[in-house]
């Protein structure tokens, strides 16, 4: 699939909902990159500002966590705190008007969360039905907690760049 752009960020300067995906970088960004200086600017005129993964390090360089809930990929929680937001582990956080999603497969949590928030439930119930999003995963281990150390530290090794 391949994804092209219509717009610029100096084009989009009134962007209904934004959404900043993760990155296996998070470190890269910082309150002076470009794209946190656009999120400053535009996110008062967005109806949601959103993350998925790591994307929740672009918000918070940008200073829109600052004061709110937020949640990213277990194994990069303590960096977030670390930059003043309060990291909780759900895998959907909503505060106000910002959203932010756990690891990839949160992402559909969150857009289902804010579709039945902005277009009902039912609406949001025919969306899942219609995806077959139906989650049975093969193994019961898709959390730290579940995991266990082993698995868990094994993993952080292996996709943790910070």
């Amino acid at each position: 699939m391949t994804i092209t752009p219509t717009a610029t960020t100096e084009s989009l300067l009134d962007p209904d909902v934004i959404v900043v995906p993760g990155t296996d970088r998070p470190d890269v960004f910082g309150a002076d990159d470009p794209l946190a200086h656009w999120l400053r600017e535009t996110a008062p005129f967005a109806r949601w500002v959103t993350s998925v993964c790591t994307g929740a390090f672009l918000l918070a360089h940008a200073g829109l966590l600052q004061g709110k809930r937020a949640t990213t990929h277990w194994a990069y929680r303590a960096e977030l705190a670390r930059l003043g937001v309060e990291v909780v582990s759900d895998r959907v956080v909503c505060d106000g008007d910002v959203a932010t999603a756990a690891g990839v497969s949160a992402g559909i949590d969150m857009a289902l969360t804010l579709l039945g928030r902005e277009a009902g439930d039912a609406v949001a119930q025919m969306t899942q039905l219609g995806i077959e999003y139906d989650p049975q995963p093969p193994h019961d281990c898709g959390s730290p907690e579940k995991a266990g150390d082993v698995l868990t530290r094994a993993t952080r090794s292996f996709i943790c760049t910070l």
